[in-house]
């Protein structure tokens, strides 16, 4: 059985930690590096129904995409949320490493994985990460269908594929235009309109897209529709749990360590009800 300070160290070499941005916080958050592991828990967020479940699993690992403290803190007290999360898995030995932004550029990394699950051939990064020689790290993927289809059917498609959540996925731009060339980002990804016009794509699949920048993209390429596919933040990301659950797998089997890896299915979307607009006539005459 591993030490956490070996499956830590293996999990550095998928997500080294000098590639996440600046800003960010990633690594081990809690955990004894000498206590042993035989089960770990991949999820999204480290919030406390995803900590509970680690306990109830027995699993001695948390491996969560979102780190717990982004912009530090002065207290862990049991009453905040953030510090109950921290005293629960202290209290059962469960230990939390924290892979975000190094695991957006990996290879394979988040885009790899929401590519994976839409059935999209990646051809190379969106924005590429330039200390790779090779040009396969960075962040977000341009990716080619086998057979085009239209927005509507690759929205559809997402849909399907993606894990369920109360927004879906909703489309700006033409529903029939045909897409043979589709750019994905997984989680937010308004950052990236300037490389995406630049991709030579026709539709990009991301989250969190918000109403002006939306409609100023879609302004910027009106001689050339290009579609918004958006979806929710962390439907876009969870595919990354299984594909990183499966790497350490891979590891694991060479090691001969026998860890136990699972991937979590507790939705942690925030979103929880939907009420569709009803379509009505304006006294513009317009649907609103």
């Amino acid at each position: 059985m591993p030490r956490l300070s070996e499956v830590i160290a293996a999990l550095e070499t998928l997500w080294p930690p000098e590639r996440a941005e600046s800003w960010d916080a990633v690594g081990t958050v809690a955990g004894d590096p000498e206590q042993e592991v035989d089960r770990v828990l991949f999820a999204v967020d480290p919030v406390q129904e995803v900590v509970e479940e680690a306990v109830k699993l027995g699993a001695g690992l948390l491996v969560t995409h979102h780190p717990l403290y982004l912009r530090g803190t002065t207290t862990v007290a049991a009453d905040t949320f953030k510090g109950r999360v921290v005293h629960t898995l202290i209290k059962n030995d469960v230990a939390l490493h924290v892979a975000h932004t190094n695991a957006d550029t990996a290879d394979p990394g988040v885009s790899d994985a929401l590519a994976g699950a839409l059935d999209l051939r990646v051809v190379g990064p969106l924005v590429p990460d330039p200390t790779d020689p090779e040009g396969r790290r960075g962040l977000g993927r341009i990716c080619e269908l086998d057979h085009p289809l239209t927005v509507r059917e690759l929205a559809a498609r997402a849909a399907a594929r993606l894990p369920a959540t109360q927004q879906g996925i909703r489309v700006a731009g033409d529903p029939e235009a045909v897409v043979h060339r589709v750019a994905v980002s997984g989680g937010s990804g308004d950052s990236l309109f300037d490389q995406v016009r630049a991709a030579g794509v026709d539709a990009f699949l991301t989250a969190d897209l918000r109403h002006h920048p939306a409609s100023e993209f879609e302004a910027s390429v009106a001689h050339r529709p290009l579609a918004l596919l958006d979806a929710a933040h962390w439907a876009t990301e969870w595919p990354w749990c299984e594909l990183a659950a499966a790497q350490l797998d891979q590891i694991s089997d060479r090691h001969d360590w026998g860890l136990r890896v699972h991937v979590s299915k507790t939705v942690t979307d925030p979103w929880t009800a939907h009420a569709a607009s009803i379509t009505t006539t304006s006294p513009l005459g317009a649907p609103n």
